[in-house]
């Protein structure tokens, strides 16, 4: 069962990371299920991410960027 989905306070820096993860993952067509499958994570940690209730670690965004097939700093960075 999917958790409800809180939307990010997109004022911070945390919430707009959590929608930008949630756009890339959509954009390149994957699923929370799959994104965790392949990081080896749970599918709530995931949605956790894109709920900005918690963000990944950063020892793991180089790998969160090559599932997303994006570089690091497209991940990281706002858009201009």
């Amino acid at each position: 069962m999917t958790p409800a989905r809180k939307e990010p306070d997109t004022k911070t820096y945390s919430g707009r990371f959590a929608v930008r993860l949630r756009t890339l993952r959509e954009k390149a067509k994957l699923s929370a299920e799959e994104v965790a499958e392949a990081l080896g994570v749970s599918v709530h940690t995931v949605y956790h991410w894109e709920s900005s209730r918690r963000q990944p670690q950063i020892i793991d965004l180089p790998r969160i960027a090559e599932v997303l097939g994006v570089s690091k700093a497209r991940l990281v960075l706002p858009d201009e």
